[in-house]
């Protein structure tokens, strides 16, 4: 690329798209290898434009569209799309279809070390719907050394993908209330419902409710019923606290479950528990669900629906990000919760 004098571009071919405002409105003017003409030099001249780039074809470099759409051709997995042509030097991916955003991280963090490569997006592990813009690919000046495209290309290629949205699974699913105090009618329980939506934004297979007094057999009971009617995931809600009379998480223990976490470095939603028992995912929900619209069980549920196993690792990062500020419009998972 290089720099050259209006009157002397005759006979150039212009390497970039160049704007100006025609009848009141901006637009594109002259495209991408246009070649210049005598004609061309005072509609130049009249947008402000005394020099312009034109191409130098022994530069070995690429073109800005076409070294974004290199590495979105590498980076993007399935469930993710891009633009066939960029929009002033930037590629936009989209969803597909809805489902947990997932980065390959340490390759993303490779390619913006590149030269002149620069890749935004949303944070991993997010809930996108369908259509919706998750980041944009594009490099710093108009063109780049052909050794940066090949470069970023290499590393998109061996973090394949380094970009994916996971589709949720249809999980099979049981609730189980815990708590005297319910199963013997003396409150109303609240959770049920609250757990039936939760639930309804994926596609969940509610196999029932089942209310069990604070006893261990009882809650075991309840939870191996859950899995012979082939649940995935169970949730279970009351009983979560530290008194004596909440034995939720012992009872889990009691059944062989593998313990991922009992409380998670998040509010709400400290007292969350984690296991699996097979391959059914038992979580024990804390009491901040009743009263609070989003908590960590809400970052958590897209995982799982999206057969992301949750290991210990997971957890301690949590805490940044981690305090929800209970905003008065609340637009989760459009904020830092849990990121």
């Amino acid at each position: 690329m290089r720099k050259v004098k209006v009157e002397d571009a005759v006979g150039q071919t212009l390497c970039h798209d160049m704007t100006g405002i025609s009848e009141g409105k901006k637009g594109v003017m002259f495209r991408r290898g246009h070649i210049i003409s005598e004609a061309d030099i005072p509609r130049l001249l009249n947008i402000g434009k005394n020099h312009i780039f034109v191409w130098e074809p022994d530069a070995d470099e690429v073109h800005e569209d076409d070294a974004a759409i290199a590495v979105a051709q590498a980076a993007c997995g399935f469930g993710v799309t891009y633009d066939p042509e960029p929009s002033e030097g930037k590629v936009f991916m989209y969803a597909e279809h809805r489902g947990l955003f997932n980065i390959n991280r340490t390759a993303l963090r490779k390619i913006n070390s590149v030269g002149d490569y620069t890749i935004a997006c949303l944070p991993s592990l997010t809930d996108v719907p369908q259509g919706s813009k998750l980041g944009g690919i594009r490099i710093v000046p108009l063109v780049t050394k052909r050794d940066n495209m090949v470069a970023a290309v290499k590393i998109a290629e061996k973090g394949t993908p380094v970009f994916s949205v996971m589709p949720y699974k249809k999980l099979k699913c049981g609730i189980i209330i815990t708590g005297s105090e319910v199963f013997y009618g003396r409150i109303r329980d609240k959770f049920e419902p609250i757990m039936r939506k939760k639930l309804g934004t994926f596609d969940a297979d509610v196999l029932g409710t089942v209310k069990c007094p604070d006893d261990l057999d009882a809650i075991g009971g309840a939870i191996e019923a859950f899995r012979g009617q082939g649940a995935e995931l169970i949730l279970l809600t009351g009983g979560m606290s530290v008194d004596p009379d909440d034995l939720t998480p012992v009872a889990i223990r009691t059944t062989g479950a593998k313990v991922v976490t009992q409380g998670v470095p998040m509010q709400p939603g400290n007292m969350l528990m984690i296991a699996y028992l097979g391959e059914t995912a038992l979580l024990g929900v804390p009491g901040a669900s009743m009263h609070s619209q989003v908590t960590s069980l809400d970052v958590f549920l897209p995982r799982i629906f999206a057969g992301v196993e949750i290991t210990a690792d997971d957890i301690p990062g949590l805490g940044e990000g981690g305090f929800c500020m209970a905003c008065g419009e609340c637009k989760f998972p459009l904020c830092y919760f849990g990121r």
